[in-house]
């Protein structure tokens, strides 16, 4: 029997197991707390190059198997991101299932805090979606395998100027491969989600002069960034119907699927949300086949990771900005590497995260 009829036999029979065979995953926590109400999952995909970093994330699961699967591709993600980033970090990611404007609490943190404690540092944690550095400070008190604290406690604070400052350099070597010059002024962009990381993103992209177009779902957000950088409306019913150069989605993942790219018009797609891609080989070959240009997530949205890497040995801002602009050269690799060997980008940046982790892998087993 080969590797994938392995993988698709233990799937069908075992959808947790199977899982981790399909993704090849290291390690799954399942934590449960009924006196604080908790309920999460921690996954480590891979700690080869390093202990396994990657945010915590609070959302209101439809159910507990839509959670795990998405904590095994963020997972997943976070080792491939750190591998291409040049980090010696793995991959690691955790989901707290639960609305957080009614569940979080100081116990709830603290618990969970216990939990990535009992890992002995094979997962650090950080903030990622409805988290907080306030939550970080409180998940520090049961844990010292945190990050993304503070300034005040040492740490790096908000993530999201590094973050979208690498997915703007990201974006400027995509439009150099695609429309032969890196500069955006003029270009017509959807930015689809304008949390903290897609505001900044809107400011950088204005300041050069490029026509910008935002969706939300919070009107506040919405009326509060295009009052700030004349940036223009647009509704979700329609803006997959805009003739633009570049999208660039900001949001919650999957939004480059069957749907959308029957509809989307454009010549890039690079933006900071993670997994856009709802099937990464069907739809990372579709967006080929359309000539659509796709900047894989996790080499541009690097920055939030490498932020809170340089908070590890001792934060220095302008340490992680540098490296965060690295990014460019990075993704312009990348499209090199696929034109060459006339394969999707998606598969030529797995395969560079790849050959780093097998090499470190390699020199590991040396004795």
């Amino acid at each position: 029997m080969e590797v994938k009829d392995i993988k698709d036999s233990s799937l069908a029979q075992n959808p947790v197991i199977g899982q981790m065979l399909q993704y090849n995953h290291e390690q799954i926590l399942f934590c449960n707390d009924n006196a604080t109400g908790l309920k999460a999952i921690i996954a480590i995909h891979n700690t080869v190059l390093g202990p396994s970093l990657g945010g915590t994330r609070m959302w209101n699961y439809h159910n507990e198997m839509e959670a795990l699967t998405d904590v095994l591709r963020l997972s997943r993600g976070m080792t491939y991101k750190s591998s291409v980033a040049g980090l010696n970090l793995g991959g690691g990611k955790a989901v707290i299932i639960g609305d957080s404007k009614k569940i979080k609490s100081e116990a709830l943190l603290r618990r969970f805090g216990k939990f990535v404690n009992s890992l002995g540092g094979k997962y650090i944690t950080a903030e990622d979606v409805a988290m907080s550095s306030r939550d970080m400070e409180i998940i520090k008190m049961e844990t010292d395998y945190v990050s993304g604290l503070p300034v005040n406690m040492g740490g790096s604070g908000d993530p999201s100027p590094v973050t979208a400052y690498g997915v703007y350099v990201s974006m400027k070597a995509s439009a150099k491969e695609a429309f032969g010059s890196d500069s955006l002024s003029g270009k017509k962009i959807l930015v689809q989600g304008i949390g903290n990381v897609g505001m900044h993103l809107v400011e950088h992209l204005t300041k050069e002069g490029a026509k910008v177009y935002i969706n939300d779902i919070s009107e506040d957000r919405l009326k509060l960034v295009a009052d700030a950088f004349k940036a223009e409306v647009v509704s979700a019913d329609s803006m997959f119907d805009l003739d633009i150069d570049i999208y660039a989605p900001c949001a919650l993942g999957a939004t480059v699927n069957d749907d959308t790219l029957s509809k989307l018009k454009c010549k890039v797609i690079c933006g900071a949300a993670n997994n856009q891609l709802a099937d990464e080989k069907k739809h990372g070959e579709l967006v080929l086949a359309k000539g659509i240009l796709y900047a894989p997530d996790f080499v541009v949205n690097a920055g939030g990771i490498i932020n809170v890497y340089y908070e590890l040995e001792g934060y220095n801002r302008e340490r992680a900005m540098a490296h965060a602009e690295k990014i460019y050269d990075t993704t312009w690799n990348i499209f090199q590497t696929a034109k060459i060997q006339n394969i999707p980008t998606y598969a030529a940046a797995n395969k560079i995260a790849e050959q780093r982790i097998e090499s470190i892998a390699r020199i590991n087993s040396v004795l």
